[in-house]
């Protein structure tokens, strides 16, 4: 029987959908849902640590991300273009792949001049090449090294919250769209779950003889591009780029062995782990890209427990999250979620799925 993509569909008031974070990380609300059973727990995030003990290992997602929405003026006219950069090509050649809005103004040859509060035209580009309806290769003029160019990038970028909050990057998300242990720039969207942790239970988990394992996945916008195929084997996701080292490896490898907790820390990090199992079910260390897209019915073989936030109808996070915690049950605790007015989405509340 083929999965539907309209099983995954739900009402969501528009006001459950997070603008803004909690005042602390770890005193967002966690709902704790058990597999087994099907009890469902109401705590705050802080309350994670009861759930774990020594040697269990947590699988963090350690990319961070860019401030990847510019705005500049096109040459002649100086009409204003958003672009948002998607990755990097060629780092020698400073070429982009982007998105511009409105893109029926940008076509090859156009450049785009982006400038600093003053007005001084601080980076040059030209578009080089169409990709999609919005989607453009553009090069920087640029001749200063790549240190200078991504500084001056930095400078001007602003940090690239989803559109579904509906407002502008505050001084607020400098900080709080990266998660603490962020340090491998490359993504264009925070890996959500992990917002939830601050230093002191970071210290807390450490200390009771939690094991941390890092590994690196790259988010760009196709986590969030809306499905529009009924039929969930015809959906293709957009690759993305990811690392699994071999000390992750290991570490996780023994854990499975010695039959411990092994918790993915949000969706990107479970993808990353499920594109990279060995033919004897470890985890194997992998550096490339992933278009892996997990729905019903699905075995996992690395983690047995997951940390993840609300997520929106008929997303692909929502259809991984119902694979993992079986697709009746997230439907119930999704309900649930909503009669107890929970937070959705990036900024949202999270949920221990064990």
């Amino acid at each position: 029987m083929r999965t539907k993509l309209s099983q995954f569909n739900f009402e969501l008031p528009e006001e459950l959908v997070a603008k803004y974070p909690s005042d602390q990380r770890d005193e967002s609300r966690l709902m704790v849902l058990h597999k087994d059973t099907g009890k469902i727990e109401h705590k705050i995030f802080k309350d994670l640590i009861d759930y774990f003990e020594e040697d269990d290992v947590m699988i963090f997602n350690n990319t961070k991300v860019f401030p990847a929405r510019l705005y500049g003026t096109k040459e002649k006219t100086g009409a204003r273009i958003e672009v948002f950069l998607l990755r990097e090509l060629n780092k020698e050649a400073k070429l982009w792949d982007v998105l511009v809005d409105p893109a029926r103004k940008i076509r090859v040859g156009n450049k785009l001049y982006f400038s600093d509060e003053a007005g001084n035209n601080i980076l040059i580009a030209e578009v080089v090449d169409n990709t999609t309806s919005r989607g453009r290769t553009i090069r920087f003029l640029y001749e200063g090294t790549d240190v200078e160019f991504h500084g001056e990038l930095e400078k001007l970028g602003t940090m690239p919250l989803p559109k579904y909050l509906d407002r502008a990057p505050e001084p607020l998300d400098i900080e709080r769209y990266q998660t603490i242990y962020a340090k491998n720039i490359g993504a264009v969207a925070a890996p959500t779950a992990g917002l939830h942790f601050s230093r002191t239970l970071m210290k807390q988990l450490e200390i009771k003889g939690i094991d941390f394992a890092e590994l690196t996945l790259h988010i760009g916008l196709g986590t969030f591009r809306s499905i529009d195929v009924e039929d969930l084997s015809k959906h293709k996701m957009d690759a993305e780029y990811f690392k699994i080292d071999q000390a992750t490896c290991d570490q996780v490898n023994a854990a499975l062995k010695a039959n411990r907790k092994i918790c993915s820390v949000g969706t990107t990090s479970m993808r990353s782990i499920e594109s990279a199992v060995s033919a004897t079910d470890n985890l194997k260390p992998v550096e490339g890209w992933t278009n892996k897209f997990v729905f019903p019915p699905y075995e996992f073989r690395i983690a047995n427990c997951m940390v993840t936030n609300f997520h929106l109808p008929k997303s692909s996070l929502v259809i991984m999250t119902s694979a993992f915690g079986g697709a009746e049950l997230i439907k119930e605790a999704y309900a649930e979620a909503i009669k107890e007015k929970y937070r959705f989405f990036t900024y949202g509340d999270a949920m221990l799925i064990i």
